[in-house]
């Protein structure tokens, strides 16, 4: 079958399925630092950092959505790689029932949120009307984020990461095209740059899922298949359900550290959110190595090959390690020709680089426990294993809480600063025994599995 990733070299499987997820989410990291660009130079320096600073609140209730709806695509991806093509078909037309629901519930509880949220974070008060017009507009459009994630995620569950990629790239395009005519033109400032955002993400939804219906049989549900399947149900909220805490988990956690940021002032938290967009940028790689291993893992797991899930880890590990050094060196390097291409000529963009510098400097040096825990968490959860992962997530929010709560006793940024960097360290530590305790059951756990479905026929 086209995408299958059960059969081949894991290397050359692993890089083909790799690049095009890395072009496409480094793309759309290009377009959302566009946003900020083209708010930074069109509305004003407040309104950029008021874009900057709701990132953690975004990422809070649509990573939520999102690690749902990702969950839901695992138990596609292992219906996918045991050759089950009606289960596929019956587990995406389950999963978009589902999501129906959540769209429902999240669009209403988090307009509802929006203020509360905004001052528990502290945010400043000339911060603050951008920052609740901005993501009240974003909120309103979570059901486009949430269909457009679900078809691309579906899609890569059957091996394809190739046209999600043209899927993303029309959709940043035109996204940036829509913020040049609603900011400049219209001149509706950051509700415009939200506006762009969702109507970008709802047109590409409805492309992704029509190129779904012509060209992938495999996921195309019949008319009988659109019910909730109560099997099938509890298999991805198995799933989908810890991968959601542990979108909100990672994201309170950031939210705790933008929280201490903002105790610094207008100048720190400018500079710290256009040094946080540059350091996004570098980092999809990481990004782009977990979702393929979710993909990777859940077919072999699948198809019950434990070693093959085995040697394609460790051929992850090794490509990351290079990686991060790469990108280390290039956050160091870089940053003070980067951060100023978000400010306007006015802003005092001398005042904002020593604290993007700080930040970019201790991520540099930590950038492969981060590579650790994309690698190990997101294979963990291909391999059916939901626990774990949370726990993850779990020591992500320990080693950033601890950390913003001493830069708020000491009144440090430097301290502020290194929250990213003791999380990642506290959580790549624990993925990497996780990983290790999963990879003894493994082998076990499938034979035992196979022999109960041969019992079963």
């Amino acid at each position: 079958m086209k995408g299958d990733m059960t059969k081949g070299s894991p290397f050359k499987l692993i890089i083909r399925f790799l690049i095009p997820l890395l072009i496409g989410n480094t793309f759309q990291q290009l377009y959302n630092m566009a946003d900020t660009v083209i708010v930074g130079n069109f509305v004003n320096k407040e309104a950029l950092g008021a874009v900057g600073s709701t990132g953690n609140v975004m990422f809070l209730v649509i990573g939520t959505c999102l690690g749902l709806t990702n969950g839901f695509a695992v138990f596609t991806s292992q219906c996918f790689g045991a050759g089950d093509i009606k289960g596929c078909r019956k587990s995406v037309a389950n999963g978009m029932l589902l999501s129906l629901i959540i769209a429902v519930i999240m669009t209403t509880s988090s307009l509802l949120a929006v203020d509360p949220i905004l001052r528990l974070m502290n945010t400043p008060e000339n911060l603050f009307p951008y920052a609740h017009d901005y993501l009240s507009v974003i909120f309103m459009g979570i059901t486009c984020s949430i269909a457009y994630n679900l078809f691309s995620a579906f899609l890569r569950s059957a091996g394809d990461s190739v046209v999600p990629l043209f899927f993303l790239i029309f959709s940043a395009v035109l996204n940036i095209a829509l913020d040049l005519l609603f900011i400049i033109v219209f001149k509706l400032g950051v509700k415009g740059a939200a506006i762009a955002t969702d109507i970008s993400q709802a047109i590409s939804a409805i492309l992704c899922w029509l190129y779904i219906t012509k060209k992938v049989p495999a996921l195309t549900p019949g008319k009988g298949d659109y019910r909730i399947d109560r099997r099938i149900t509890r298999n991805q909220l198995h799933i989908g359900i810890p991968m959601s805490i542990n979108f909100g988990i990672t994201a309170s956690g950031a939210m705790v550290m933008q929280s201490a940021i903002n105790l610094f002032g207008d100048v720190a938290v400018e500079g710290f959110v256009a040094a946080n967009k540059f350091h996004m940028l570098l980092t999809q790689g990481f990004m782009s190595m977990g979702q393929t291993m979710t993909t990777y893992t859940g077919q072999n797991y699948g198809c019950g090959d434990a070693e093959r899930i085995k040697k394609g880890i460790k051929t992850s590990v090794a490509m990351m390690f290079v990686f991060s050094l790469a990108v280390g060196a290039a956050a160091v390097l870089l940053y003070p020709h980067i951060v100023p291409l978000f400010f306007d000529a006015d802003a005092d963009v001398e005042a904002m680089l020593p604290y993007a510098g700080t930040y970019l400097k201790i991520c540099a040096v930590l950038y492969f426990p981060l590579a650790c825990i994309f690698i190990f968490r997101n294979s963990i959860q291909g391999c059916n294993y939901a626990l774990l992962p949370t726990c993850c997530g779990i020591m992500e929010f320990v080693g950033r809480g601890i950390v913003a709560f001493i830069s708020m006793k000491l009144n440090s940024y430097d301290v502020a600063a290194a929250c990213d960097g003791a999380a990642w360290v506290l959580a790549g530590l624990f993925g990497f025994f996780a990983w290790l305790y999963v990879s003894k059951q493994l082998t076990t756990k499938l034979k035992r599995s196979d022999k109960n479905e041969k019992v079963k026929n």
